[in-house]
């Protein structure tokens, strides 16, 4: 999963991507408004965590942009505000969830959750199944009929894209997208080694899952009973 955070205090920014790093989310982080917007909208994100006061452009401003253009991305407003005014505003524009400043680690990540869940992305153990393969997203570990691999982050990270997608055929630039972000410098040579690995471990496992490539397009699961 890769979550966007859009927080204008730098320290509370730095400390949420640790937060979340540690979860094994992919994070990303900016300043302002205009900057959030602009990441928001690539659509490559599982959840925006959104402040509300910031420069160049307000919370409300950016989620209700995001929402007039048809990006449904999850969003919980983050503000030191706890008025009830602010919360009914959030949610009217459009966001999921609302959490007021300062909050623990153990709520927020309860709160991300419950959104990811809503969402459909997810399900409560954090375990993901496609035919006969379980993939443990929380402790990186995929498994077959008992039989059990640990997976690396990326592994993980693609193996859990593929997985949401289902039948859905993802290309490589999607791919390089979400898991290395839309202005990285990975290259389609970086999503083919993964893919190689990810291919050579479910053959390990025996699973009846496989990874397709569709010529042009991009990769596939299938399950092949």
């Amino acid at each position: 999963m890769r979550i966007l955070i859009v927080e204008d205090e730098v320290h509370l920014a730095e400390a949420l991507t640790q937060i979340l790093k540690k979860q094994n989310y992919s994070v990303d982080a900016v300043h302002d408004g205009r900057s959030g917007l602009d990441y928001a909208q690539s659509g490559i994100y599982d959840l925006l965590l959104l402040d509300i006061m910031m420069p160049e452009m307000d919370g409300f401003t950016v989620l209700k942009k995001l929402r007039s253009g048809g990006i449904s991305t999850p969003v919980i407003m983050l503000t030191a505000k706890g008025e009830i005014t602010d919360m009914v505003a959030g949610l009217d524009y459009g966001a999921d969830d609302y959490i007021a400043k300062p909050f623990s680690s153990e709520e927020l990540m309860a709160r991300i959750r419950a959104a990811l869940r809503r969402k459909g992305e997810v399900i409560p153990d954090d375990t993901l199944k496609l035919g006969d393969m379980e993939l443990n997203t929380a402790n990186l570990r995929l498994s077959v009929k008992g039989k059990e691999i640990k997976l690396n982050l990326k592994e993980n990270e693609l193996l859990e894209l593929l997985i949401l997608r289902k039948q859905a055929v993802t290309s490589k630039e999607q791919i390089i997208e979400k898991l290395w972000g839309f202005d990285s410098e990975a290259e389609y040579n970086n999503v083919e080694v993964y893919i190689s690995f990810l291919r050579k471990k479910l053959v390990f496992l025996n699973s009846e899952v496989r990874i397709n490539t569709i010529r042009n397009v991009g990769y596939v699961l299938e399950v092949n009973r």
